[in-house]
């Protein structure tokens, strides 16, 4: 970690923005205690605070199934080495549904290629499109995947992309789908920078 936690409780004294920051986190993790991404965030307590109240809504306050909501999660932390997000969320991920064929793939499979440019097209790396079937995704999960993918790698998603989640997927569910996957870019360029969870540490001693 490249910053220290914050203690868990409020200092003394404290201004009210602080201690409602901590009260609002503290509710939101309720019954679990605050974790290291909170007590990071606590640094900057108005911060944390709108943080908080934006990523409370991603989790709790959308129309989305729980498998496609975890797998934007959880392949995202893939695709940007994110392993505290991964370790925190791949447990939610098969609690919805998902099954262990289907996590590996969403794990280990090489992230779709092709986007940039006018005439991108969602071309798999050569062998994964060979002699697979995604793990066992169905259609709406690839549609995810492919979606994914291409906001997270390379920003830019091309129409064809677009197209198949259009297609499974109402405009309340592209516009939360989107949200997911760019709030949780956000969380893991915050992860990752700071090393929260000493994740970057952990990844040396096994080396």
């Amino acid at each position: 970690m490249r910053l220290a936690y914050v203690t868990p409780y409020p200092p003394s004294p404290s201004d009210p923005s602080t201690t409602a920051a901590y009260a609002q986190l503290s509710s939101r993790r309720s019954p679990k205690p605050l974790q290291q991404l909170d007590l990071t965030l606590l640094h900057s307590p108005r911060v944390a605070s709108g943080w908080s109240s934006f990523l409370g809504s991603i989790r709790t306050q959308t129309n989305l199934p729980a498998d496609v909501r975890e797998l934007c999660i959880c392949r995202v932390a893939v695709l940007n080495g994110a392993e505290y997000e991964w370790e925190h969320h791949v447990p939610i991920l098969r609690d919805a549904g998902v099954e262990e064929r289907a996590v590996e793939e969403i794990q280990s499979r090489k992230a779709w290629r092709g986007w940039i440019g006018e005439d991108a097209n969602a071309v798999a790396e050569e062998e994964d499109t060979q002699h697979d079937d995604y793990g066992g995704l169905n259609e709406k999960q690839r549609a995810v995947l492919a979606y994914t993918d291409a906001m997270t790698i390379g920003v830019k998603v091309s129409d064809d992309i677009f197209g198949e989640l259009k297609n499974r997927f109402d405009e309340r569910d592209a516009v939360e789908i989107t949200a997911t996957v760019a709030a949780y870019n956000c969380v893991n360029r915050f992860l990752v920078a700071l090393d929260v969870g000493e994740m970057g540490e952990k990844k040396k001693k096994k080396e």
